[in-house]
């Protein structure tokens, strides 16, 4: 008597939008280069094929981790700029909003966009390009609110825009970095206030 033949099973469904979180906290807390494929596999709960048939790549997925903390995450900075009338509250509430991410979790990491392009080799020069682009992102929206609070007459009508930007740039690649090196959340809470203060406000 033969034996019934096995139906071939259906591959094991799963959550794409949770596997892709996952994803983004493992390149997140590793890096692109140093994040192996292994990493992903036990973050994500899926095998490597699963993965590939999903999202194509190791760079493609990197790509949407990277756009999903850019508007989740990451995109909460940007959010805090725009939400407040004052410009001196705007900075300051997106460098706090800032330094809470760049601090929470298990351990610290810094930002993904800030700090991403430290761990993505010169031979993913896309990628490299990429992240450059979200930056540069972070620094129009910026320099576009500093514009608008000087049009309005809150900054000294000969504040230069486009350097104060730059600064709030070096200021928040700097914030990333002394988070991830455990500087304390009220140590970079003061640093912020120290900057603000400086900033070039108009006249009475």
């Amino acid at each position: 008597m033969e034996e019934p033949q096995r139906s071939r099973g259906r591959p094991r469904a799963f959550d794409r939008d949770a596997a892709l979180r996952r994803a983004m906290e493992v390149f997140w807390a590793k890096g692109f280069d140093t994040c192996s494929m292994s990493d992903l596999v036990n973050a994500m709960g899926i095998n490597s094929p699963s993965i590939y048939a999903a999202f194509g790549s190791k760079q493609e997925l990197y790509r949407e981790a990277l756009a999903l903390y850019a508007r989740e995450e990451g995109g909460a900075a940007v959010r805090q700029l725009r939400a407040h009338e004052s410009v001196l509250d705007a900075l300051r509430a997106m460098f706090r909003a800032s330094v809470v991410l760049f601090t929470s979790g298990q351990a610290p990491r810094g930002c993904m966009i800030f700090l991403g392009g430290m761990s993505v080799g010169m031979e993913h020069a896309e990628l490299r390009e990429e992240l450059r682009a979200e930056r540069r992102n972070v620094a129009r929206a910026i320099a576009a609110r500093l514009k608008q609070a000087r049009e309005e007459g809150e900054l000294d009508a000969n504040a230069n825009v486009q350097a104060i930007a730059a600064l709030c740039m070096t200021l928040m690649g700097g914030l990333s970095i002394e988070a991830q090196d455990g500087v304390r959340r009220a140590s970079l809470f003061a640093a912020i206030d120290e900057f603000i203060a400086g900033l070039p406000v108009a006249s009475a």
